[in-house]
């Protein structure tokens, strides 16, 4: 067998390197979907830039607010509804969703309000009403 096929061989038996997540991949996780506005911050600066993170091999997809508006009454909730599935899929496909769900549908909360603080005072109270119904919705059906 020459070298090339051995290489060939091992990187078949024993996996590349290239192919393995990085060893941080839990704790990676775990910062973007924490309920502060930093890791919000940090989740969309990478989720603005996957290339970068392509090593962890992160499911990034997302069906926005499913069933629900994305943008109900105008309210731009979509980009909440992608870090929620983002933080669904993730931990489902590591085996600790159970662990990790009540923070990740508390993030979710947590982020919907934050498109609502800025608002007038009779919008952000129709605004927080409707993030309130998508939390219960998650936290309950989710």
């Amino acid at each position: 067998m020459g070298v090339s096929a051995t290489a060939l061989l091992a990187a078949t038996v024993f996996g590349s390197p290239a192919t393995a997540a990085p060893a941080d991949k839990a704790q990676v996780l775990s910062s973007w979907t924490q309920t502060s506005a930093s890791s919000y911050n940090a989740f969309i600066a990478a989720r603005n830039n996957q290339g970068a993170w392509s090593a962890y091999g992160f499911n990034w997809t997302t069906d926005l607010c499913s069933k629900s508006p994305d943008n109900p009454l105008g309210f731009k909730f979509e980009l909440s509804c992608a870090r929620h599935d983002f933080g669904y899929r993730n931990y489902k496909a590591m085996g600790t969703f159970d662990a990790n769900k009540s923070r990740i549908d508390s993030a979710f909360y947590e982020d919907l309000k934050r498109v609502c603080a800025p608002l007038s005072t009779v919008k952000k109270a129709a605004c927080n009403s409707l993030a309130w119904t998508y939390y219960q919705a998650v936290k309950n059906l989710g």
